[in-house]
């Protein structure tokens, strides 16, 4: 074991990142942690801080590396505002179940308890509970104790719900000297099925007559994918993912049914309700996934339940289930995929209809009440999610943040994903605006791989100054941004319930292309479907980043409607 070696204890925090494997650190520079800030500088050639412009984008950058690696994404921040706009990535986190690390720089000691500058209660505002932002908040008050507290954070930031935990860090504890070594890199613990559990699931299983699968969650792991791939296989279920986890079963496989989400194919939730026996392994069955708590009604779902959860406290926290198993995802894959499957089964026609329903509603139908020269506007938009499909590699990281315009690619676009080995879908199922493109970026930055970004004009503007992190750390996205001038999922919901009420929807956009190459990015703009291929190809040709501003027809509200026909139908009810 390496003999401890004297020296700042902001120098010592940076050594035990490296230690747990951190290579990227996202953050805001602060003069709370100068001392940590000088230990990246020490230790630059073997972790990178990327310079960020707000702490939003930070740690959704954070938030991103967590989802894409399965190791805690780590964020710096200056206390009090820079805390306060990082919670935001935290929340992510918490509600993905990714694991992060947020280190907030803070007060002085002496200064503590007397509301000096900026200092706020982090215990409190990030509240570690069931319904707060952070699985654990600490305070790192004795710099010989870092070591301890670093690895803590990251085993609890992986092991059962994986998920951020929040570790605070006293201006003038940093500037101490210590002797102490970094510990060992810590790995998640696997919990395994309970042998039991397992009989009276293939019980269960033996006496339905239509089982479904719902799979999603944090956790999952190429060997997991792979493993529930062969479960399916062997019992030939029909397998749904969960709502922003759409990269867990292959979206090819002729047993996948469909995203079970937002906008989630009428045939597919029908499907679900219908099911006698409902296997869901690793979602928390929140409200999106349920849509709105109907596809399985709680506390006690009408069809039968096995909830399969990393975590002990979420098994029956909503749901009831019949037979509920905490195991992580790798062990419950594997020790499903080792279950004796009959030699045939009475579902076997019904798991194929349930995929001939996701390959039908991959077929766009047309938009009733537009007056141009296609069916869905001049610009297509299952034409264009066709042309991403064609050119964009199996592996590319597709991201996205909150809004109308991204059920384009959740209903149209089809990952390989993590059965191929990649992990290529970043999506925030906490439905927070602005993620896509911190997303993307760091996407780009950590893996090098294609990363593709699909913003709204309303979504864009709330991050979109990271284009000027990407520029100075070499990150290249490529970013679809769909300019339809308004906020379209709440004009949607407007119209919805105050039909032709126009208020606080409506937006003046500037010149989204001329924005991205003042950044350093490529930007042009398309106005019809013919321009957008060569556009794309261009893009990934470059080697800088690109900007394609799409201008959307505001009518163009959704993959199956126009605002008019949502207006016309809220009218009639009134």
């Amino acid at each position: 074991m390496p003999q401890p070696v004297s020296r700042l204890a902001g120098h010592l925090l940076v050594e035990c990142l490296v230690a747990q494997g951190v290579t990227h650190v996202f953050g805001v520079p602060g003069e709370s942690y100068l001392a940590a800030l000088d230990g990246f500088h020490a230790l630059g050639d073997r972790i990178k801080f990327i310079i960020n412009r707000q702490e939003g984008g930070a740690a959704f950058m954070a938030e991103a590396h967590g989802k894409l690696t399965g190791r805690p994404g780590v964020c710096f921040v200056t206390r009090g505002p820079g805390a306060t706009n990082a919670s935001i990535g935290v929340h992510t986190a918490f509600q993905d179940s990714t694991p992060l690390v947020l280190f907030v720089g803070d007060v002085a000691s002496d200064q503590r308890d007397r509301e000096a500058f900026q200092e706020v209660d982090y215990g409190a505002f990030f509240g570690p509970s069931t319904k707060g932002m952070a699985k654990r908040v600490e305070r790192i008050d004795d710099p010989a104790r870092i070591p301890e507290y670093v690895a803590r954070a990251f085993a609890t930031a992986m092991n059962g719900r994986p998920g951020p935990v929040v570790l605070v860090l006293p201006e003038d504890m940093l500037t101490r000297t210590v002797d102490a070594t970094p510990l060992p890199r810590v790995e998640a613990v696997q919990a395994w099925s309970d042998p039991g559990a397992l009989r009276q699931l293939r019980a269960m299983l033996l006496a339905s007559q239509r089982p479904f699968v719902i799979a999603g969650g944090g956790g999952w792991t190429p060997q997991a994918a792979q493993a529930l791939q062969r479960f399916a296989e062997n019992w030939k279920l029909p397998v749904g993912n969960a709502f922003r986890f759409q990269d867990t079963f292959d979206n090819f496989h002729p047993l996948y049914a469909g995203d079970v989400g937002i906008g989630i194919n009428p045939r597919l939730a029908a499907r679900v309700k219908e099911s006698d026996l409902i296997i869901a392994i690793g979602p928390r069955l929140g409200e999106m996934t349920t849509n709105g708590y109907t596809l399985l009604t709680p506390p006690k779902a009408a069809q039968k339940l096995v909830h399969i959860h990393a975590s002990a406290e979420e098994l029956n926290r909503v749901y009831q289930a019949d037979l509920a198993i905490n195991a992580t995802m790798n062990a419950a894959a594997r020790s499903l995929e080792v279950l004796t499957a009959p030699p045939s089964v009475v579902w076997e026609e019904w798991a194929g209809a349930c995929h001939a329903d996701y390959e039908a509603n991959l077929v766009p139908q047309p938009l009733p009440g537009l007056p141009v020269d296609t069916p869905r506007g001049v610009v297509d938009m299952p034409a264009i999610v066709a042309v991403l499909q064609k050119h964009l590699p199996a592996d590319a990281v597709l991201t996205n943040g909150a809004g109308n315009f991204a059920s384009w690619v959740h209903r149209f676009y089809r990952h390989h994903g993590l059965a191929k080995g990649f992990k290529t879908q970043l999506a925030p199922t906490v439905g927070a605006m602005g993620y896509g493109v911190p997303a993307g970026i760091a996407a780009s930055i950590v893996s090098g791989r294609t990363a593709f970004t699909i913003a709204g004009d309303g979504d864009f503007l709330m991050n979109g100054q990271e284009l000027a992190t990407a520029v100075q750390h070499g990150g290249k996205s490529i970013i679809v941004l769909l300019n339809n001038g308004m906020y379209g999922t709440i004009r949607m919901h407007q119209e919805r319930e105050y039909p032709q009420h126009v208020s606080g929807s409506q937006l003046n956009n500037p010149d989204f292309a001329a924005l991205a190459r003042a950044y350093g990015y490529a930007g042009v703009r398309i106005t019809r479907t013919d321009q957008f291929e060569p556009e794309l190809v261009a893009a990934l040709a470059r080697e800088n980043g690109t900007l394609i501003e799409v201008t959307l027809d505001p009518e163009v509200i959704t993959t199956r409607g126009t605002l008019s026909a949502i207006t016309e139908a809220a009218l009639k009810k009134k």
